[in-house]
């Protein structure tokens, strides 16, 4: 049995999407993005206090792209990962965790504007720079996909699905409109029933608007 301990729109997205696209069998458990995962028997499996959680043969991982890779591994048959002594490897492994280099740009934003609840407490500044910082992420993919083509490596894989999922969270801070490959990409992945499986509703979304515009730093 595979049970995955999932937030919605968090990095544990990417994850169950992973699980979809292997087409395995699993258990969902819904947690809430609150003080309730420092509890004790959540704190056993992820130390941190953070999704994903995964149990898996009789053990616990955590860390979303850790556990991509094992999963990956496991079903090298499904050619969503690149083994050792693959031409792609190397790419592979770096396009799996530029997504998380992403997903700090997104948590910091999210902070910004979602969890921090006075507005004294947020900063104009960081928004900009966070969301600058985002902006270069996605063309830094733009580029990617001139010298790859339709996908982030030769044909779908989990690196479309970890970078994809960042993309799909950090939309809500900064746009990728003019950039055509990227928006062409992203448009192709998440057309994937795969991808509509792992979506939350609407009552339980994290980000409640489309966007969340920077804030304008005040004038000297």
């Amino acid at each position: 049995m595979i049970r995955l301990h999932h937030v919605p729109q968090s990095r544990s997205m990417r994850v169950l999407w992973l699980l979809e696209e292997l087409g395995l069998p699993y258990e969902l458990v819904s947690e809430r993005f609150d003080k309730s995962l420092r509890r004790e028997d959540y704190l056993a499996r992820s130390p941190a206090g953070r999704v994903p959680a995964l149990e898996i043969g009789g053990e616990t991982m955590f860390e979303s792209g850790a556990i991509m890779e094992y999963l990956c591994e496991l079903y090298p048959e499904k050619r969503l990962g690149r083994t050792r002594g693959d031409a792609e490897r190397r790419d592979y492994l770096v396009w799996l965790h530029f997504a998380e280099t992403m997903s700090q740009h997104c948590a910091a934003l999210t902070q910004q504007h979602l969890m921090l609840r006075e507005d004294a407490m947020r900063s104009p500044v960081i928004m900009q720079l966070e969301a600058a910082r985002l902006g270069k992420c996605f063309e830094a993919i733009e580029a990617r996909l001139a010298q790859s083509g339709e996908h982030l490596l030769q044909g779908f894989s989990a690196v479309d699905i970890a970078v994809g999922q960042a993309v799909y969270i950090g939309r809500h801070f900064r746009s990728i409109e003019g950039l055509t490959r990227l928006e062409d990409w992203y448009a192709r992945i998440t057309t994937r029933d795969a991808f509509r499986r792992c979506l939350p509703e609407e009552g339980a979304r994290l980000y409640t608007r489309d966007f969340y515009p920077a804030w304008e730093m005040p004038a000297s």
